[in-house]
C-alpha cells in the first residue's frame, strides 16, 4: 500500500496528528464550555490566577489550560497569563445573539461522550450504542433530566435558526394554504416561513416538550393569529387538511420503517393534492474531496454532515440519506419524490414529494 504523496502536495502526517489529538482537543473545548470559561472573561481580559481563585481550582493548570483554548483559537493571550476571548470564544457566551452554547454544550456533554465509547457495539449490532449504555433510549434519557431536555431543544433551535431564513427564501411557499410544521419544535422554522410569506397559515405540530417555547415565538413575531400550536405523535396522525407537511431535520432521526410511517400518515391526512417538503442532509454517492471548488459547500459541512451520520447510528436509529436512498424511502411509503435542490450556502437540501 502505497502512502506517497505527490509533488507539492502537502504531506499526511498533518492530519494523521489533528485526528490523534483531537479527542484530547474536545476534552479540553468541552470543559471551557461546561465551566461557561467564555461567560466569565467576558469583553475584556482575564488573569489566569483570578479566573483560578473564581472557579477554585489551581492556578498552574488553570494557565495550561488557559493555553490550551488558545491553541484552539478559542481565546487569545495577550500578554502572560492574560486571556481574551476570540471570535470563536465569543460563539460560546450565553448572552450574545447567534449563541452557539447549547449547541456546543449538548454535544459535548459527558452523556454523548459515554455513548460514542461504544460504537463498535453499534457497528457490530446496527442498534444504538446509547441504549446499551444508558439501558434507555435517548428521548426517554431526555425526558428523566428536563435540564438536558432544555439544553436540547435550545441546540435544535439553534441549528435550525441558522438555515431557517434560507428555507423561507428559497422555497416558494406562498403558494400553499396551510402549513403543517411536523416536529417542528419551537417554531423557528414556520416563523420565518409566515414572515417572509403572509399567504398561507400554519401549524406548529410536535410533542408537549418539543413545542416548549412555540407560543411565545409565535406571539413575538405577531403570528398568533395565522398559526396554532399543536402536540401529538407524528407516528400515530398529524394534523389534517394541510397542502404542505413541513419536515425540517425529522425523517433522518428515524430508520426507514419509522420514517415511511410518518410519510404515511402525512398522505393519509393531507389536502387533495398536499406535498411532503423534506428539508434535510442530502449525501452524495461518494464522499467527495476534502478540498471543494470555490462556491461549493465547505468541505467542514460534508465532516460534519458524515460525524451526524455516526451520531444518529450511536444515539438512535436514525441516518443521513443518499438521494437512491429518499427514492427507496418514497417507494416504501407508497409515495413520489419529485425533485431536490440544495439550499445555498448550506449543505441541506430541499426534498420534495409528491402524495398522489
Amino acid at each position: 500500500m502505497s502512502s506517497a504523496t505527490g509533488a507539492g502536495a502537502s504531506p499526511p502526517w498533518p492530519t494523521v496528528l489533528r485526528l490523534v489529538f483531537g479527542g484530547m482537543a474536545t476534552h479540553v473545548f468541552a470543559l471551557a464550555v461546561r465551566l461557561r470559561l467564555p461567560d466569565a472573561i467576558g469583553d475584556g481580559e482575564r488573569d489566569a490566577a483570578d479566573l483560578a481563585a473564581e472557579f477554585g481550582v489551581q492556578e498552574g493548570p488553570m494557565l495550561r489550560l488557559l493555553r490550551g483554548l488558545a491553541s484552539l483559537d478559542v481565546l487569545t493571550e495577550p500578554g502572560p497569563g492574560r486571556f481574551a476571548l476570540t471570535a470563536v470564544g465569543g460563539l460560546l457566551r450565553r448572552d450574545q445573539p447567534g449563541s452557539m452554547y447549547p449547541l456546543a454544550r449538548m454535544l459535548t456533554d459527558p452523556m454523548m461522550a459515554t455513548a460514542w465509547q461504544n460504537l463498535e457495539f453499534s457497528l457490530r449490532t446496527g442498534g444504538p450504542a446509547f441504549d446499551k449504555t444508558f439501558g434507555t433510549d435517548f428521548f426517554g434519557y431526555l425526558a428523566e433530566h428536563p435540564d438536558l431536555s432544555q439544553l436540547y431543544n435550545s441546540a435544535m433551535s439553534h441549528g435550525t435558526r441558522g438555515i431557517a431564513r434560507t428555507i423561507a427564501d428559497e422555497y416558494d411557499f406562498g403558494r400553499h394554504d396551510l402549513i403543517v410544521d411536523v416536529g417542528g419544535g419551537d417554531g423557528t422554522t414556520l416563523t420565518e416561513i409566515l414572515t417572509a410569506h403572509p399567504g398561507p397559515r400554519g401549524v406548529v405540530y410536535d410533542t408537549p416538550t418539543g413545542v416548549a417555547g412555540a407560543v411565545n415565538a409565535l406571539a413575538a413575531a405577531g403570528l398568533t393569529a395565522r398559526c396554532q400550536v399543536r402536540t401529538g405523535d407524528f407516528f400515530s396522525e398529524v394534523p389534517p387538511a394541510a397542502d404542505l407537511y413541513l419536515l425540517k431535520s425529522v425523517l433522518h432521526g428515524w430508520d426507514d420503517e419509522q420514517a415511511a410511517v410518518i410519510l404515511r400518515n402525512c398522505a393519509r391526512d393531507a389536502a387533495k393534492h398536499g406535498r411532503v417538503l423534506v428539508v434535510e442532509h442530502l449525501l452524495p454517492d461518494t464522499v467527495p474531496p476534502p478540498n471543494v471548488p470555490p462556491g461549493a459547500v465547505p468541505s467542514e459541512q460534508h465532516f460534519i454532515t458524515y460525524l451526524n451520520d455516526l451520531n444518529l447510528l450511536v444515539n438512535g436509529r436514525g441516518r443521513e440519506r443518499t438521494h437512491a436512498d429518499f427514492a427507496a424511502l418514497c417507494a416504501e411509503a407508497g409515495l413520489r419524490l419529485d425533485r431536490t435542490s440544495p439550499l445555498t450556502t448550506t449543505n441541506f437540501h430541499c426534498i420534495e414529494i409528491s402524495l398522489d
